[in-house]
């Protein structure tokens, strides 16, 4: 049992058996601890576990709602006052935390379909359709959240309702970004993620406007007129830098020599598993995200010293195979949003000067210098793990002189 790897106390032990709906709470508490949270933290779950229950009278498991949580965790603050309990707020933070948690585990949290209040329980019921209904992937849906966010903040500042948004007040948003220097890309990014918001809000009933056939997203060049990522000396420079010891500075050293030197996506880098390194026969196996083709590169000397710096020192042992994971428990894979800031704020570190930040700069920059050693664009495409020369051919427009020298392509001329 859970409880008996967690305390270490008999009378503990005890007190948490006889408890109401131990099997439901063995259940989780023994998942949390498949996940590798630490037996501290496990100890304040499952003493908390016994208040939520108590708090919310749960003879036995049923559907609750998120309000019916909330209004428990008022009570919580209230037993913590009457016994002079320091530290109510952040206390109240974990009663919350560990009661949603659990009913989301056992699929027991409700979330109304009604139009309610406030903007939280907005997003996520736009959420739960984004990932139910459209079937939408993981990093569509975290954008898309995190927009809609950002506008319903701003709508509640002006103190309106969604009931009360028309097509002219969501004008006024999107000026409002385009005049802090959004750019074309992030303006169509912002407008996808509204127009779906409102598409869904009109199926919900709680806006009747149309507001989302007023949205329009800008058109976006498929392709900038300039280079988006840093120069390769500039590379080179983030590259031979020490950053030093600690596992986030290890863990980020890894995750750009890779990124660079063999010009890897970030969905690509945070899929990698630990069997797609052959360190008997220094082999890298690479699945592009796009066209799904498997391809086999030499592990290079400065990429695999520092994979194995990180395996050795950082890496936390776990049956989690994925390659980079987090570095406190519960370990899991990082995600792409992670993975551009430990690129990104590394590279502002130095003073990089780059028009886009994160994995996908330094895959420009490595395509980039690539051509300027005269590699062919046919060789840049199968390296890249391009189908054809169309996306490509935009590297050409960067540096028309490198075309002159065109010759074979070799690992080599990206050191």
């Amino acid at each position: 049992m859970a409880i008996e790897t967690i305390f270490a106390f008999e009378s503990t032990r005890r007190r948490q058996r006889v408890a109401p709906l131990l099997e439901e709470r063995e259940q989780f508490l023994s998942y949390m601890l498949h996940q590798g949270t630490s037996i501290r933290r496990m100890r304040s779950v499952a003493a908390m576990l016994i208040n939520v229950i108590r708090l919310m009278q749960l003879e036995a498991l049923r559907d609750v709602e998120i309000e019916e949580v909330q209004e428990a965790a008022l009570r919580w603050i209230v037993d913590l006052e009457s016994k002079n309990r320091n530290g109510q707020e952040k206390s109240a933070a974990l009663f919350t935390y560990v009661a949603l948690k659990w009913l989301r585990f056992h699929n027991k949290l409700l979330i109304s379909r009604s139009r309610v209040e406030p903007d939280d329980t907005y997003v996520d019921q736009f959420v739960h359709f984004m990932r139910v209904v459209r079937g939408m992937a993981q990093a569509t849906i975290r954008a898309h959240r995190l927009r809609v966010i950002a506008f319903l903040k701003w709508n509640t500042s002006h103190h309106r309702s969604i009931a009360d948004i028309s097509a002219d007040e969501v004008d006024v948003y999107l000026m409002s970004k385009l005049n802090a220097g959004y750019l074309p890309r992030s303006m169509a990014s912002v407008c996808s993620a509204l127009r779906l918001f409102f598409r869904f809000a009109e199926m919900q009933e709680w806006n009747r406007s149309k507001v989302a056939l007023g949205i329009y997203r800008p058109r976006v060049p498929r392709y900038d007129p300039g280079p988006k990522g840093p120069v390769w000396n500039d590379v080179r420079r983030l590259l031979d830098h020490n950053f030093g010891a600690k596992p986030a500075d290890v863990r980020a050293e890894a995750i750009m020599s890779l990124c660079s030197i063999y010009a890897l996506r970030s969905c690509e880098v945070v899929r990698f598993k630990l069997s797609d390194f052959d360190w008997a026969n220094e082999i890298i196996t690479i699945q592009r995200a796009k066209s799904g083709r498997v391809q086999q590169f030499p592990i290079q000397l400065e990429v695999g010293e520092k994979l194995i710096r990180y395996l050795k020192q950082v890496r936390p042992r776990c049956k989690c195979r994925n390659l980079f994971l987090s570095l406190k428990p519960p370990y899991r894979p990082v995600d792409t949003t992670i993975l551009w800031t430990i690129i990104a704020s590394r590279m502002k570190a130095l003073g990089i000067q780059s028009k886009n930040f994160g994995a996908h700069s330094l895959r420009h920059a490595c395509a980039t210098q690539l051509l300027r050693d005269g590699t062919s664009l046919p060789d840049i495409a199968e390296f890249l793990g391009h189908s054809d020369l169309k996306s490509v051919s935009i590297y050409a427009k960067y540096d028309v002189e490198a075309l002159r020298k065109v010759a074979d392509f070799s690992l080599a001329g990206i050191r």
